[in-house]
């Protein structure tokens, strides 16, 4: 039986591979064989065990740092996940550099820092909305609007906001 700390390994493993549009037989072939299909399906489910080493190549394969697929060592038991935050760095792209100057510059600093690397969409946090908040100078619940307006930021947003008051 898989332990918590693999099958949360194993989905940083499989988040980092479908990122890269790759599918475990992708994986093989890109690899020229090094990495099996099988072999990599089951450390992303968590039945069997990798080696630092070998998490280390896996890394290198991805292009990505080492830390980038490790699970996060926040504590599990809250009741409720908080409501997934997803900027749209394609239609970002659309709205008027004067708006959204600063608020592209902040997703890219995250990208680089949390190793999102599919450059479509990026996941922040609602601490992040907090800051983007401070930068452009508006309760962080007039901020989420005004994002979800340009359709930057998903409804999800609101949820999140409300949480907070």
């Amino acid at each position: 039986m898989a332990s918590d700390y693999a099958r949360a390994l194993g989905a940083r493993l499989r988040g980092i591979r479908t990122q890269q549009g790759l599918s475990l037989h992708g994986v093989e072939e890109k690899s020229e064989g090094r990495w099996k299909a099988v072999v990599v399906g089951s450390y992303e489910r968590g039945d069997r065990a990798v080696t630092v080493q070998r998490l280390a190549e896996l890394a290198d394969f991805y292009g990505v740092p080492v830390q980038a697929l490790l699970p996060d060592a926040a504590p599990t038991g809250s009741s409720e996940p908080p409501p997934k935050l997803v900027l749209d760095l394609e239609r970002l792209q659309s709205v008027p550099a004067e708006k959204a100057g600063p608020l592209a510059r902040y997703a890219a600093t995250i990208q680089g820092q949390r190793g999102d690397y599919n450059g479509k969409v990026l996941s922040i946090r609602t601490d992040d909305l907090r800051t983007l908040a401070v930068i452009y100078d508006v309760p962080p619940a007039v901020l989420a609007e005004q994002l979800i307006t340009w359709g930057v930021l998903n409804a999800d947003a609101r949820r999140a906001v409300a949480t907070e008051d």
